[in-house]
């Protein structure tokens, strides 16, 4: 005999299934943005976007290619290369048939397009409040894919590690943020991309005054011999990149930077490239920015 379900029960069975299924607001670089959640399958063209969802062990679908940060070489390993940071292949990403796109940064420009494959979300990292974003970035992502706990476990981990690092550079004196890029320098302030350093570590600034552009501001040596930092921190840019420029320590071996204070007592500090200028926001790239810092002032450079 068959048996058939009365249709009051079949409706709630139907609303139980659609029950499950949620909406998560989360706050983008472009204000609050709705979706779906939690997604089953992410693009994340934002190397920031793809360090913190792989802390969070949240597998992502499609990545662009290169990646440049070694830890993260697994996680693009098992993804689908959709493109590069600034020209994402639409038909790669298309055939994914993502739930979520996560831009960012270099990617930001393309969120019009990307948006009429599936929602797309501008998490980009930027400006004077660069952590207090990137713990943002890092509770959306949490909350987006259900990994909430984790997310505030790995927030507390990088405020500890974000005060011991302080405590361990109180009063060491001032520091200098350069770039370089062959034989191109440019230095950056605390309002700059890289101005978290000065701004969380209560790191008073070498040269204050800075100019806080995208790519920092040119200078030359004598504008370090001018300075006179008492730590330089060193960020090569053409290293992140897998460039064969000359090296930042060649570019900065010279006798104007040799006669700074920083040089002489050997309180030059490099930061890994690929990690801080690549993926910089993510909060594997921040927490190991950190152990970099204090390991630097606590032996010297």
């Amino acid at each position: 005999m068959a048996f058939f379900k009365p249709l009051p029960l079949i409706f709630a069975s139907l609303l139980g299934a659609t029950s499950t299924a949620a909406e998560v607001t989360v706050e983008t670089a472009t204000g609050e943005m709705t979706v779906a959640a939690p997604p089953e399958r992410i693009v994340a063209l934002d190397i920031a976007a793809i360090d913190t969802l792989d802390a969070l062990d949240v597998p992502v679908a499609g990545v662009p290619a290169p990646v440049y940060v070694g830890y993260l070489q697994d996680a693009a390993a098992q993804a689908t290369q959709v493109g590069s940071l600034f020209e994402p292949d639409f038909e790669a990403i298309a055939n994914l048939a993502p739930d979520l796109i996560i831009a960012g940064g270099r990617s930001s420009t393309q969120v019009a397009p990307l948006s009429e494959i599936a929602p797309t979300l501008d998490m980009t990292i930027w400006g004077d409040d660069h952590i207090a974003q990137a713990l943002a970035r890092l509770e959306a992502y949490g909350e987006l894919t259900g990994t909430e706990e984790k997310a505030a476990k790995l927030a507390d981990a990088f405020a500890d590690k974000l005060e011991k690092t302080r405590t361990s550079i109180t009063g060491r004196g001032d520091a200098l943020i350069v770039m370089t890029n062959g034989p191109k320098i440019s230095a950056y302030g605390a309002g700059s991309r890289f101005g978290w350093l000065h701004r969380g570590l209560d790191l008073p600034e070498a040269a204050p005054g800075v100019d806080a552009q995208t790519h920092g501001e040119a200078i030359s040596f004598e504008f370090i011999a001018q300075a006179d930092p008492d730590w330089l921190i060193v960020i090569d840019r053409a290293s992140a990149l897998g460039q064969t420029s000359a090296a930042a320590s060649a570019t900065l071996d010279n006798a104007l930077v040799a006669g700074t204070t920083a040089w002489r007592s050997g309180q030059v500090i490099h930061l890994n490239a690929a990690n801080v200028y690549i993926a910089g926001g993510g909060i594997q790239s921040m927490m190991e920015t950190l152990d970099r810092m204090r390991a630097g002032f606590e032996t010297g450079g």
